[in-house]
């Protein structure tokens, strides 16, 4: 049974990681809140294997409509202690080529939006005196990649972020990254992906349960745990 004092919102849990992360954390007694951007039919599906989880819809883009989401969190699911950042956004582009509305596409989400959502979170949590943010960054973060430079310099901002905030809202917050390496799904393993995992020591890519049991660990263990980036990769960044 959920327990109403674990109350978690994890952003862009309609679909692939976002959305193991939503049920893992269910699965584990928290009282999951759901939000999607887009995809509400996948929403309401993982609101069902959540057990009628509350579904939000928000535009991560516009600090108003985040500002709006957490506030109706808070009207219909009740204060927030935990906060799992997980919505962002992925393109590739030649840096060459790269124009304004490519650099903005990705950083409003990856690295505004995941700020504006710690803000409005950590509101909720010092209210109560206690709380945790998880946020998921990347191997892109820690690693370049020649034709994702607008994603990597969002996500490094994500990890940089993480352990400023986990010093800004210390003693009662902490704040904690989990930078996911080869995390396939359907359709996403083309020939530079399986270079990637070929080059992982693991010899496999990563599954997306493992990123959501780095995620509970980040929610439930040592609070002396704070401003630190997990990457789960399978030793990737290593070689």
């Amino acid at each position: 049974m959920a327990d109403p004092g674990r109350r978690v919102l994890v952003t862009g849990a309609a679909k692939r990681i976002g959305r193991v992360i939503a049920i893992e954390l269910s699965r584990r007694g928290f009282e999951v809140a759901i939000h999607y951007g887009q995809s509400r039919r996948e929403a309401e599906e993982v609101s069902r294997e959540c057990g009628g989880a509350p579904i939000f819809q928000a535009n991560l883009a516009e600090v108003r409509q985040i500002r709006r989401l957490f506030s109706e969190v808070r009207e219909r699911f009740g204060p927030l202690r935990y906060l799992v950042n997980n919505a962002a956004r992925f393109t590739r582009v030649d840096p060459l080529e790269i124009t304004e509305e490519d650099w903005d596409f990705i950083h409003d989400v990856n690295l505004k939006a995941t700020f504006f959502c710690c803000q409005e979170g950590a509101k909720q949590m010092k209210e109560q005196g206690s709380g945790r943010i998880v946020n998921i960054s990347s191997l892109g973060g820690v690693r370049p990649w020649a034709e994702h430079v607008h994603y990597n310099a969002s996500k490094a901002g994500v990890i940089m972020m993480t352990k400023g905030l986990a010093k800004a809202l210390a003693p009662q917050i902490t704040v904690n990254s989990v930078a996911p390496g080869v995390i396939p799904f359907e359709g996403d393993v083309d020939e530079r992906v399986q270079k990637m995992i070929d080059a992982t020591p693991m010899r496999r890519a990563g599954r997306p349960e493992e990123i959501a049991e780095t995620v509970y660990f980040f929610l439930t263990g040592p609070d002396f745990i704070t401003g630190q980036t997990l990457v789960v990769d399978g030793g990737l960044n290593d070689r």
